[in-house]
């Protein structure tokens, strides 16, 4: 089926993302009023600017410099051109870590990996959701762990690296993971419609003003998860993973067994991780799917409230506190992506970082500052980098605390859903 991008009429909504929230409006972010115009249909973004990839780096200094990236999500060829397009970095010690959701099918994630191959001294991979999609591939996969499989053969086989290793002093930990319905431990939205994660239905009264969608019968949504369709005025929500991966029979979507055997992938390099915390000062682990909850905006910011529940992993984040030690061992840094937003945040002493390609027209809105300064240098010079901004929503919540008990959905949300 032919992708469709069509979008909502505001600068915060991208194509992946009627279901992912608009920016905080100017006045729940008083001290970063300037990121947003002051519109109050849509609290539309400014354009923001970063620094060019190569500004990022060390000036003429040999030592080991650390990228990082997620969500490449190749399929689109507008971000396949953008990787070939990426200036070569293997004249000097450099490393990228690649945080998931590479490509859909096997002939782009080999092609995306080699490409970066030729232009990274070293390359490090975990795997996303998209990586295990099985819709659009021309093998016959018995699962999505077979496919698995076979996408770490052809990693092997390119020289990417997808296990612990010490590069120049900094310890780089892959983490496995997947999630489950279980993480999302904050008050759920009530009180409204809103659509299971699994299941096709209604999702918005017939009644409702669309004027302020584009003509279009497909909203692709939420990094490819969930899927709006606008038919007959109305719309129809279904989670792609739920549909597009297979699992064996003991494996469930939504419980923690998924969750659970990802996690215990990791197992067999723990001893590589205990010499790495010997020996390294800085460590630096990644994964696709999100550690913390308060990695995510709150519920009522959600143009789909229970997103929480398809992005992150509570095993996860007892793992990643294992090797950075409970209040962090600083510095420390974790890696992550699935969600599209830039975020730069430092929670119990360990600093969380995503820096996504995301989607074309997302890039196209500037809603992550573009794609001119990715892919982002987390460490250089013997150092982690200074802060990532803007970061949106991270940026929001460094001044403004989390309010999950607060249950009122946003006026930007509000405004699509009926009372239950």
């Amino acid at each position: 089926m032919a992708r469709s991008h069509c979008f909502f009429d505001s600068g915060a909504l991208s194509p992946a993302f009627a279901l992912r929230p608009a920016s905080p409006p100017p006045n729940l972010n008083s001290n970063n009023g300037s990121y947003f115009s002051t519109q109050p249909h849509c609290a539309r973004l400014n354009l923001v600017t970063r620094p060019a990839v190569e500004t990022a780096a060390i000036n003429g200094n040999d030592c080991a410099r650390v990228y990082v990236v997620s969500d490449l999500h190749t399929d689109y060829s507008e971000n396949m051109s953008w990787l070939s397009s990426l200036p070569n970095h293997n004249d000097r010690q450099s490393v990228l870590l690649v945080a998931g959701d590479v490509a859909e099918t096997h002939q782009n994630f080999v092609v995306s990996m080699s490409i970066l191959r030729d232009k990274f001294d070293r390359v490090f991979f975990v795997p996303g959701n998209h990586d295990l999609w099985l819709r659009r591939e021309k093998i016959d996969y018995l699962s999505s762990l077979d496919k698995l499989d076979k996408l770490l053969e052809a990693c092997e086989k390119l020289g990417v690296e997808t296990k612990p290793s010490i590069v120049d002093g900094v310890g780089i930990i892959p983490l496995y993971s997947w999630y489950h319905e279980s993480f999302d431990e904050e008050r759920d939205i009530t009180g409204i419609r809103i659509p299971s994660l699994a299941m096709v239905i209604n999702f918005l009264s017939p009644s409702k003003d669309f004027t302020s969608l584009s003509n279009c019968t497909e909203i692709e949504l939420f990094c490819g998860y969930l899927e709006i369709c606008y038919m007959s005025h109305y719309f129809q929500v279904a989670c792609k993973d739920y549909h597009v991966c297979k699992w064996p029979d003991e494996l469930k979507n939504g419980d923690t067994s998924l969750a659970m055997y990802f996690d215990s992938l990791n197992d067999e390099n723990v001893g590589v991780v205990e010499d790495i915390l010997k020996k390294c000062t800085h460590i630096i682990s990644f994964s696709h799917f999100l550690p913390r909850q308060e990695l995510c905006p709150e519920k009522r910011m959600l143009f789909y409230p229970n997103l929480p529940k398809v992005i992150g992993s509570k095993y996860l984040e007892k793992r990643i506190r294992a090797i950075h030690r409970a209040e962090g061992q600083l510095p420390a840094c974790h890696v992550f992506g699935h969600t599209h937003f830039c975020w730069d945040a430092v929670l119990e002493g360990i600093r969380y970082v995503q820096a996504p390609l995301a989607y074309p027209r997302e890039r196209k809105r500037r809603m992550n500052g573009g794609e001119d300064w990715l892919p982002f240098c987390i460490y250089s010079s013997g150092n982690f980098s200074e802060k990532l901004s803007p970061c949106y929503w991270s940026d929001h919540y460094s001044v403004n605390p989390r309010t999950p008990n607060i249950t009122e959905l946003a006026p930007w949300v509000a405004r699509f859903y009926s009372k239950a």
